[in-house]
């Protein structure tokens, strides 16, 4: 665990334009490779299909948060990308594990950043949320960043909370992959269940 509980820094809404750069990005659809939808968009996604498009599904506390930023000859300069260490357990297996994954947008300080309308909101991914996550690797998210991209941005990944009976993972609502509340033990086990349909494929 980290000694040191990060937040994920938001920007001033009442500083000038010029100086906060807002940045808005096409969502992130990663299939094969990286494909923007549109302004604005998400990629709507059933429970199967997230858990056959995605590479793994984890149940985890966030530990650690950080923004880097890339320079880049083609893709440009000041491209921004916050990770998020996640220890927990595999949704499919049960599996202890610990797992970067990153997602683009983000401000290492009050003036150095971008804010990308797609990304997890700051409540989202405080340090301690305990959460569930989809992501998939891809070799360029731009700039040559290398990582397991959260998948779909923001609709890969869910807070939960405690419930009477356990953890409820919280719904996103219509189009996404959890559409409404539900216990983490059932999630679990749907997800466990499609991937195992999937590798009989």
């Amino acid at each position: 665990m980290v000694a040191d509980r990060l937040r994920f820094p938001v920007p001033n809404p009442a500083r000038p334009i010029m100086k906060t750069r807002i940045l808005a990005l096409t969502a992130l659809v990663l299939g094969a490779s990286m494909v923007p939808l549109g302004l604005g968009q998400i990629e709507r996604l059933t429970l199967d299909q997230i858990v056959a498009k995605s590479d793994h599904a984890v149940y985890a506390e966030i530990t650690d948060q950080h923004v880097f930023r890339v320079d880049h000859p083609v893709d440009g300069p000041e491209l921004y990308y916050t990770t998020l260490t996640l220890e927990g357990t595999s949704l499919i297996d049960g599996t202890p594990m610990t797992v970067d994954v990153t997602y683009p947008g983000g401000f290492i300080n009050d003036e150095e950043g971008v804010y990308n309308s797609e990304a997890p909101s700051a409540d989202d991914v405080r340090v301690g949320n305990l959460v569930v996550a989809f992501y998939k690797w891809t070799d360029n998210m731009g700039g040559d960043v290398a990582a397991n991209a959260l998948y779909a941005s923001h609709g890969g990944l869910y807070r939960t909370v405690p419930g009477p009976t356990g953890q409820v993972v919280l719904g996103r609502g219509e189009g996404y992959a959890v559409t409404t509340n539900r216990d983490l033990a059932s999630l679990r086990q749907a997800v466990a269940s499609i991937a195992e349909e999937i590798e009989k494929r």
